[in-house]
């Protein structure tokens, strides 16, 4: 490769699911570096959505973030279907002079909206295109997108059919601090002020936040703390809501609205069972990380094709959230927590599901397309 810096543009956002296997890239593109003690050979710009996670995701590992219009093409009717446009549109216009001025490389998206106005800025520029597609379904910014990629990289082998020749298959990028986690239960226990005689329950509601999660937890919080310790993150600008979860608590509670992944590896360490959400990168990080998950997707979305996947391979329990009641979740719990055998057997079945290696094999595709393109 030339001796000049490569420019590589990342986009995606609107919520964390989308950013994290981009940072998982970012960082494996770095790493290599420092392992062969060469200066840093790239640069990187983030382009993302105005109000999502994002920004406060990139910003500090040092990648810069710039934002960008954006708007939703939706397969219902709304009302802000005839105001939507527009955004895509100052959304395409502020990427076309973006990238024009920045010159990349290479742009690197993983799903959401805000990428596909990026995506299409790239036809006038000649710019190479790697699209990342981490759900089991195929979402309309991806569809619209494959048209101008050079490759598409899919998290499930059963994404192949939906993207053609372009499509390979590699996994899910993941963030080495978590795959690689150093951290043991008794130190781990020590920084959350935990006991070691009771099981811990990793609560997920997503990187947003999932309402109807709080407010189980909320609602049963009294019966999970006596039988089990509780690590629960509610989502930005969530964690007021949670008015019941008071001192009373405190003893077995923990309430967070955002971990770095530092904390968030070590919160994993210490989790006997994790209830989560099901967007793809927290299923990636389970499943490398082998814990015995409750799922609860969210409704009417790609969640519950995320998770039919893991319930099918008998690789996690799936809860429908609809009907979902307390009473359901901590008899699962405890479930779970009784049958040794029944949480080493979704412990080794998740291990399964996620092909390994994606971090390797997508630096391996991103030096292929620059060599090519020097």
């Amino acid at each position: 490769m030339p001796n000049r810096k490569r420019r590589i543009i990342f986009s995606g956002g609107g919520t964390g699911g989308s950013v994290t296997p981009l940072l998982a890239i970012a960082e494996e593109l770095r790493e290599r570096e420092i392992g062969g003690n060469a200066a840093s050979s790239y640069e990187f710009l983030w382009l993302g959505t105005k109000k999502g996670p994002e920004k406060t995701m990139v910003e500090p590992v040092g990648i810069e973030f710039r934002a960008i219009a954006s708007g939703k093409l939706r397969r219902y009717f709304s009302w802000k279907n005839f105001i939507d446009p527009f955004f895509v549109g100052w959304g395409f216009l502020q990427s076309l002079f973006i990238l024009a001025r920045w010159r990349p490389d290479l742009i690197i998206a993983a799903g959401g909206f805000v990428c596909a106005p990026v995506v299409w800025a790239t036809y006038f520029l000649r710019i190479p295109v790697i699209i990342h597609q981490q759900d089991a379904r195929p979402g309309m910014a991806n569809k619209l997108m494959a048209p101008f990629a050079r490759v598409v990289t899919v998290t499930l082998e059963t994404s192949l059919e939906d993207y053609g020749k372009k499509a390979v298959w590699i996994g899910n990028p993941v963030r080495r601090e978590i795959i690689r986690s150093k951290y043991g239960v008794h130190d781990t226990a020590k920084k959350f002020t935990l006991s070691e005689d009771l099981p811990v329950i990793l609560v997920l509601g997503g990187g947003t936040g999932a309402a109807a999660i709080n407010r189980l937890v909320e609602a049963n919080i009294e019966k999970l703390i006596a039988f089990a310790q509780v690590i629960h993150l509610t989502g930005p600008g969530k964690s007021q809501v949670l008015w019941k979860v008071d001192e009373r608590f405190a003893r077995h509670y923990r309430r967070f609205e955002f971990l770095s992944v530092e904390r968030m590896a070590m919160a994993y360490a210490v989790a006997d069972i994790v209830v989560s959400r099901c967007g793809m990168g927290v299923l990636t990080e389970l499943s490398y990380l082998g814990k015995a998950s409750i799922l609860i997707p969210m409704p009417d979305s790609h969640q519950e094709d995320n998770a039919r996947v893991f319930a099918e391979k008998e690789a996690a329990i799936a809860l429908d959230q609809n009907g979902l009641t307390g009473e359901i979740l901590l008899a699962n719990i405890r479930k779970l927590l009784l049958y040794a055998d029944q949480r080493d057997r979704l412990r080794n079945n998740i291990r399964q599901v996620i092909k390994r290696g994606a971090n390797e094999k997508m630096v391996e595709i991103i030096e292929g397309i620059l060599v090519d393109n020097p």
